[in-house]
């Protein structure tokens, strides 16, 4: 499913036609200051009007994204992109300077199995000490990782102000340096609280986003609605935009739906968003839980190992919750008749999230964290230890089972393109989270390095 998610159970924002949903400027007075006077508008315009518009037309050889190069405005190094990182000479760029202001997050996956990335207009530092050209160069080493799997994009508008507002002609120039390969793999960008400012901004790059692309955008006007999507208790909110929506909400009386939400018995046969221990309850003793062994039972099979982005696609937004429904009624599924082996995948990845608890537990957790930093002859032992003795007995089962299949996916990486590094991407962030924080960036890293460490030596952890 190509464009931003399924419209069940709200209604869908996008910016296909002319008839855009209101902006929350157009019922609250709490819009920011105008990020940017009229002047520079304007100048944008022209700058606009002098390009040649034949460059935008669509043509059946392309979807109307923009292929030129523009590095060097932006002060790229040929082949930066490729490499992941910005290096001068042998060195690669330092991006401490940019990172610590935490402006861009990632967070894990969403109700569709995609990665999420967070932007938060309300980090961005004054203008006086902000180098933005730097900080488009952090942002693409830090696209760059997730952009060859299928990824959401939230951006939170709020806090941005003429203090720290970017320039309009960066904006224009960085929005142009997208090349096909971010825009690809973008399944949805999530716009939440939009100002008028927005409005006039899509209208001037119109002439540039394809339709395509455009389908993919939604205003968010209240963060209640990123429920329908994302997984809202997994989601990096600063505290900024938490404050700004409650006021919004009381401006318009508007009460949130999950104030209403009540607790629900799980069903005997449930799956998802319980524990390990409920389902090894009611599965015979079987630690094993059926959805995971029906998934894997699909997976492994040799034609579909060989899927290129196994894992690393979305699938139809309607068939994963029916599907989800048909496992926690306890109904056979069979994967053979949907021709789509996508669509296990991202069953697989959701039950691990929507587990209560992490199969590597809330406990492991800082350990994990801290595995990174251990000298290379002490790692394996340290591993050992962690999944061997520390880890309960089921989530030891049920990791095994699931890092054995793994491996068999990494065996077909000449096919698949799923190696030991892309797989931890992938799987890391669905393996282990922390009781008590919101998942960043700075903890994606070290997940990750111990999840394909898992991977990688698997056969000398696993055994007992």
């Amino acid at each position: 499913m190509d464009d931003v998610a399924d419209k069940d159970g709200g209604q869908q924002r996008h910016f296909s036609d002319e008839s855009h949903s209101s902006s929350l400027s157009d019922c609250h007075d709490y819009e920011p200051q105008l990020e940017f006077d009229d002047t520079e508008l304007e100048q944008t315009v022209g700058d606009m009007e002098k390009e040649d518009s034949g460059e935008y037309l669509e043509s059946p050889v392309s979807d109307g994204t923009i292929e030129e190069n523009f590095e060097e405005q932006l002060g790229f190094e040929e082949g930066a992109r490729k490499s992941g990182a910005i290096e001068t000479g042998q060195e690669i760029e330092d991006f401490s300077d940019i990172s610590k202001y935490e402006i861009v997050e990632v967070t894990g996956d969403d109700k569709c199995g995609r990665k999420v990335i967070v932007i938060s207009a309300c980090k961005f530092p004054s203008n006086k000490i902000f180098d933005h050209n730097k900080f488009f160069r952090y942002l693409m080493y830090t696209l760059d990782k997730y952009v060859e799997i299928d990824y959401s994009l939230v951006y939170f508008h709020f806090g941005l102000s003429s203090k720290n507002k970017p320039p309009m002609s960066w904006l224009w120039q960085t929005y142009k340096a997208f090349d096909r390969k971010y825009k690809k793999n973008l399944k949805a960008l999530y716009l939440v609280h939009p100002t008028g400012f927005i409005k006039v901004l899509w209208q001037l790059f119109r002439p540039a986003i394809s339709v395509k692309f455009g389908k993919k955008v939604m205003y968010v006007n209240y963060l209640d609605e990123l429920k329908q999507y994302l997984r809202f208790d997994q989601l990096y909110i600063p505290q900024q935009v938490i404050e700004h929506d409650k006021k919004i909400l009381e401006k318009n009386s508007k009460l949130p739906s999950s104030q209403s939400s009540t607790f629900h018995t799980p069903l005997e046969n449930q799956q998802f968003k319980v524990t390990l221990q409920f389902i090894k309850d009611h599965n015979n003793g079987d630690p094993i839980p059926p959805v995971v062994r029906r998934c894997i039972e699909y997976l492994q099979s040799p034609d579909v190992l060989e899927t290129e982005g196994l894992f690393r696609r979305s699938a139809n937004t309607r068939l994963v919750k029916e599907l989800q429904i048909a496992f926690n009624e306890g109904q056979e599924v069979n994967f053979d008749k949907f021709m789509d082996p996508h669509l296990p995948a991202v069953i697989l990845k959701l039950f691990l999230r929507e587990l209560l608890e992490p199969v590597l537990t809330f406990d492991l957790y800082g350990d994990i964290i801290g595995f990174q930093r251990l000298p290379k002859s002490e790692k394996l032992e340290v591993a050992r230890v962690l999944i061997i003795h520390r880890l309960p007995e089921d989530n030891y089962e049920v990791l095994k089972y699931i890092v054995t299949f793994l491996a068999k996916v990494m065996d077909r990486s000449d096919l698949n393109k799923m190696t030991s590094s892309n797989l931890a991407i992938v799987f890391g962030p669905n393996l282990v989270w922390s009781q008590n924080m919101q998942a960043t960036l700075s903890s994606m890293g070290p997940i990750n390095n111990f999840a394909e460490y898992l991977l990688a030596h698997q056969e000398q952890i696993f055994t007992k």
